[in-house]
C-alpha cells in the first residue's frame, strides 16, 4: 500500500539519511562550483562588450571560457535540479495519476536518470582517457587539454547518478520524496 494511502510515510531510514545528506552536501558545493562559474562567465562577457564597443578591442578567447564554463555549469546544476525537483517532466499528467502511479512514475523517472547517469560516467571517462592519450587540444586560442573539459561529463554523471540513486531508494522503502517533489505532489492533489 502506498504510503499517501495509509495516511503516514515510512520512517526515513539511517541508511537513506545518510545518502541523502551525502547528496545534498555535494549537489550544493557542485552548485556553488556552477555558480561561481556563471558569475565568472557574466563577468567575461560583460568586460569583453566594454573592450570591444569602447575601445575596439576584444579577446577572442573569452567566447571559449564562456563556452567550457556553459558545460560545467550545466553538469554541476544538473544533481541539485533532480533533488529539488526541477528537472523536465510531465507536471500536467502527473497531477492527474493516483499516488501509487505516481509512486511508479518517481520510480521510472529515477530509473531512467541512472541509465543516463551511467552513460554519461561511462562514456565520459572513456572519451576523456582517449583525449588525454591522444593529447587532444581544444581548437581556438586557448588550446586547453579536451580531457580536462571532458572530466564534467562523468563528475557531474556520478552526482546525477547519486540524486537518482537517493530518488530511487525512496520510492523503493516508501519514503517520503525530497521536500521539493513532496510540496509539488501535495499540490497536485
Amino acid at each position: 500500500m502506498d504510503s499517501q494511502t495509509r495516511g503516514a510515510a515510512a520512517p526515513e531510514r539511517p541508511a537513506l539519511r545518510a545518502l541523502g545528506r551525502l547528496v545534498v552536501g555535494l549537489a550544493a558545493a557542485a552548485m556553488a562550483l556552477a555558480a561561481a562559474c556563471l558569475l565568472v562567465s557574466l563577468a567575461l562577457i560583460g568586460w569583453a562588450v566594454v573592450l570591444r564597443y569602447v575601445f575596439n578591442d576584444a579577446p577572442i578567447w573569452v567566447d571559449e571560457v564562456v563556452g567550457f564554463a556553459l558545460v560545467a555549469v550545466v553538469m554541476l546544476a544538473a544533481p541539485s535540479a533532480l533533488r529539488r525537483g526541477e528537472h523536465i517532466n510531465v507536471d500536467l499528467l502527473i497531477g492527474f495519476l493516483s499516488p501509487t502511479a505516481r509512486r511508479w512514475a518517481r520510480g521510472w523517472a529515477a530509473v531512467a536518470t541512472l541509465i543516463v547517469a551511467g552513460l554519461l560516467v561511462v562514456n565520459g571517462s572513456e572519451t576523456a582517457t582517449l583525449a588525454h592519450t591522444l593529447g587532444l587540444l581544444t581548437e581556438g586560442s586557448l588550446e586547453w587539454p579536451t580531457w580536462l573539459l571532458m572530466l564534467f561529463m562523468p563528475i557531474g554523471g556520478a552526482l546525477l547518478g547519486l540524486a537518482a540513486l537517493e530518488a530511487l531508494w525512496r520510492v523503493i522503502v516508501d519514503a517520503p520524496p525530497t521536500d521539493v517533489v513532496r510540496r509539488i505532489e501535495e499540490l497536485a492533489e
